[in-house]
């Protein structure tokens, strides 16, 4: 993937000029224990730069607004923006990696020229996906979409509806024909969140912010010009918004890891003493520890060239990035917990941490409380893993009724 990538060396120079102008160099400071209001004016801000850049939507078509970058273009993009210390841009993803493709792949032109452009003018949205009894096993899900003449009347339940507070616009999987099978009969709606009907409860995670939300509908009708897709084919729908969370948006995320996870806990090693006043880098078991998870980057890269090189030359990632997904994530628990070790009790004190930053706070325990979050967003691991043992490894279904016993 070598070769892809140097013929950008002129926008990888362009780009890192552009952080070293634009991002603000103290802004985990500034941010460190702001409030909810602060966060999303930061964020705002932060997303018109990128927008001013061209760098918001860089794999969108020209025509709805975006850059219309290469593959390899956008790996030098994410590489480099990480490089640079960027913030991410947190509130804009689920509009922009999940609502934008599916409805540029399977909504009419009417819903393009009305979704894209909001999403373009910065419109946040939420994605109603996961429920109480059907998270792991989406398939399952429950909540109910009944035809009424031009509209569907939608109960249920949604949970895990990161920025459902703030978003305009939910997308929203619901069943339209429950005596089908379980993947089929799923319908994908556009949920205007200020539909009657429509009420959002926040949940507290476990460092006190409340990203997450618990959605309940009750008797909501949303028009039937806002079904994306055919009825009934939601499944296949979903299944594009998913696959586009888990490809190129790695590459940037793992630079992140490498950077603000591996180098900072490098460099903290080196600040950190011993009891008896010698450098903890100095030690041969955190020497050990490090370079063990050194290796372990190096070798998620790999993996990750190996991905974006079978989207180049293939058109398709396949199941590669459910192997990434899964090694990612662990890796990041991993990394954190060994930073939160070798600090210690300082660990240990509540330290106020940049709000809904997912874990590049810079702060260990913070960071890796949250990195648990990474096993369960965008398909659990457990999930990613029956995957992998299907398509990569060509193993059978577990029979039904078995418990996973032969």
């Amino acid at each position: 993937m070598i070769d892809e990538l140097n013929q950008f060396e002129e926008r990888r120079q362009e780009v890192r000029e552009w952080c070293a102008r634009t991002v603000p160099p103290d802004w985990r400071r500034q941010q460190s224990g702001a409030d909810h209001d602060s966060f999303m004016s930061f964020q705002r801000w932060w997303r018109d730069q990128l927008a001013d850049a061209g760098y918001f939507v860089p794999h969108w078509p020209r025509q709805w607004g975006g850059s219309e970058m290469s593959l390899a273009e956008q790996v030098v993009l994410y590489e480099e923006l990480a490089r640079g210390d960027a913030p991410r841009n947190a509130i804009s993803q689920v509009a922009i990696y999940n609502s934008a493709p599916a409805i540029m792949h399977a909504g009419t032109p009417a819903q393009r020229e009305l979704y894209l452009p909001a999403i373009l003018g910065g419109e946040i949205w939420c994605q109603g996906f996961s429920e109480p009894n059907a998270g792991s096993d989406l398939a399952s899900l429950q909540t109910r979409a009944l035809r009424d003449g031009d509209h569907y009347v939608v109960n249920g339940q949604k949970i895990w509806t990161s920025m459902a507070r703030e978003a305009k616009r939910c997308i929203l999987l619901a069943r339209t024909d429950p005596d089908s099978t379980k993947h089929r009969g799923i319908s994908f709606f556009v949920l205007d969140m200020d539909t009657p009907g429509v009420e959002v409860r926040p949940i507290k995670n476990a460092v006190g912010e409340s990203e997450f939300c618990e959605t309940f509908l009750t008797d909501v009708l949303i028009p039937t010009t806002n079904l994306i897709g055919a009825e009934n084919d939601g499944w296949a729908v979903s299944q594009q918004t998913l696959g586009s969370e888990r490809a190129v948006v790695l590459v940037g995320l793992a630079e992140l890891l490498r950077r603000n996870g591996r180098d900072f806990l490098v460099e903290s090693a080196c600040a950190w003493t011993m009891p008896d006043g010698s450098p903890a880098v100095e030690d041969a078991a955190i020497r050990e520890a490090i370079g063990g998870l050194y290796g372990e980057v190096e070798i998620l890269r790999l993996l990750l060239n190996r991905m974006i090189a079978n989207l180049i030359r293939n058109g398709g990632a396949g199941p590669e990035s459910s192997v990434v997904k899964i090694y990612y994530s662990e890796l990041l628990q991993r990394l954190m917990r060994v930073g939160m070790e070798l600090e210690g009790l300082p660990s240990q004190v509540s330290r106020p941490a940049v709000p809904s930053s997912g874990w590049e706070s810079r702060d260990f325990l913070h960071d890796f409380i949250n990195s648990y979050a990474w096993t369960i967003g965008g398909g659990t691991n457990e999930i990613m893993r029956n995957i992998v043992a299907e398509k990569v490894l060509g193993l059978p279904k577990e029979p039904q009724g078995t418990g996973g016993r032969p």
